[in-house]
């Protein structure tokens, strides 16, 4: 790799051409995947691809004039803390206010190369178009709010958010709420009964720990294969899969793990206090998320918690 104060002004001008080319396509794939969810946005980034398309021309004219047909093949990995674009390809969907940052970011970085460029260079028209260059892409930013404007129109600009704020919903809280809820709930009865029926701690823990473990496989493949998205737009099927499982095993191991305390007494009491947290906490995500009133949340996490613990205590002791 070579520094960026090692090229010239030929080297230069070939890594500008690329990086604008570069940006259109990624602007352009970003259009391409918000497209059906988020057209007003998508329309957006396929102006602002044909804007850099434009640049991408202004270079590639004063190149030929002044260097000729050949542009070498320089890449952006080849220059050492050249500008680094996220491979946007590989997003499993785009969120919306991530690529509205993304687009920004990109423009600033890209206006300091020009700026930094422009003074590697002596040669006047170089100098004179990376300028005007950076001055674009420090317009760029005010450009895409107009663009924004023209597109984005306050209702619709609400409607995009919303359906953003449903999609993380539908594939990130809810299946992590139902596994957290799962976790935290389900495994209160083998826990409290193996330690009301043994008397020990370890054991009660191996108890925990084995339905946690065993929760979380099983709900996370139950999540992941019940619905591929493709219907539903509940988005991933391995992701929520992965939200579900993750969440239900740690629900369950949070009041598992007081038990690899040695007093059976002090355990229980950890024990209980951790779920009381644990109740709380979802009780919290439904009323945060799931527009459910604090008092309504509470009462019914607290009711099934009770039975389930009840169920438990009831079968261990007897």
């Amino acid at each position: 790799m070579r520094d960026f104060s090692q090229l010239s002004e030929r080297e230069i001008l070939a890594l500008a051409i690329g990086n604008e080319e570069e940006d259109g396509r990624i602007y352009l794939d970003i259009a391409e995947r918000l497209r059906d969810d988020y057209p007003g946005t998508a329309k957006v980034f396929s102006e602002m691809a044909a804007e850099e398309n434009e640049h991408r021309r202004e270079l590639l004219e004063l190149y030929r004039e002044k260097f000729g047909e050949h542009i070498p093949l320089i890449r952006r990995q080849d220059v050492r803390g050249f500008i680094n674009r996220p491979s946007v390809w590989q997003f499993p969907k785009p969120n919306i206010d991530d690529v509205r940052k993304l687009a920004e970011s990109m423009e600033q970085e890209t206006q300091r190369f020009y700026r930094n460029a422009a003074e590697r260079t002596s040669d006047v028209s170089i100098r004179k178009l990376l300028g005007d260059l950076a001055e674009a892409e420090a317009a760029h930013e005010h450009r895409a709010d107009v663009l924004s404007e023209q597109n984005l129109p306050t209702d619709v600009r609400s409607q995009e958010d919303q359906h953003a704020k449903r999609q993380f919903m539908l594939q990130y809280v809810q299946p992590g709420l139902a596994g957290l809820m799962d976790g935290s709930v389900s495994t209160l009865a083998p826990i409290f009964a193996a330690a009301f029926s043994t008397h020990n701690t370890f054991s009660a823990f191996i108890v925990g720990a084995a339905a946690a473990v065993g929760a979380g496989i099983s709900m996370g493949f139950a999540e992941a294969l019940s619905d591929d998205g493709s219907l539903t737009g509940r988005g991933t099927p391995y992701v929520r899969g992965a939200v579900t499982g993750v969440m239900t095993a740690l629900g369950g191991l949070g009041h598992t793990l007081p038990f690899l305390i040695p007093n059976l007494h002090i355990a229980l009491v950890v024990a209980i206090i951790v779920v009381i947290i644990e109740l709380a906490v979802i009780s919290w995500v439904r009323w945060k998320y799931m527009d459910a009133s604090p008092i309504r949340a509470t009462l019914q996490v607290a009711l099934g918690g009770a039975l389930v613990f009840a169920t438990g205590v009831a079968i261990g002791a007897g």
